[in-house]
């Protein structure tokens, strides 16, 4: 069974054209300038896909290690 969508992974290449173009803005707005990394530009496509509501898998969080006293 896949786990993203095909729908998903279209809006990951749509994201990537845009981040070639020089149109994919960071932040919120996209008032944090373009962005550079390919790595984020798939990042944003998923986020997008996330927000349409298609078959991706959910953030990965990291797992914080409790004290012991």
């Amino acid at each position: 069974m896949a786990k993203y969508s095909r729908s998903a992974g279209k809006d990951v290449a749509r994201a990537m054209k845009r981040k070639k173009k020089g149109k994919l803005k960071r932040g919120k707005g996209g008032k944090g300038g373009t962005v550079k990394s390919r790595k984020q530009a798939i990042a944003i496509g998923l986020s997008e896909a996330r927000k349409k509501g298609k078959k991706v898998p959910k953030k990965k969080t990291s797992k914080k290690k409790k004290k012991k006293s």
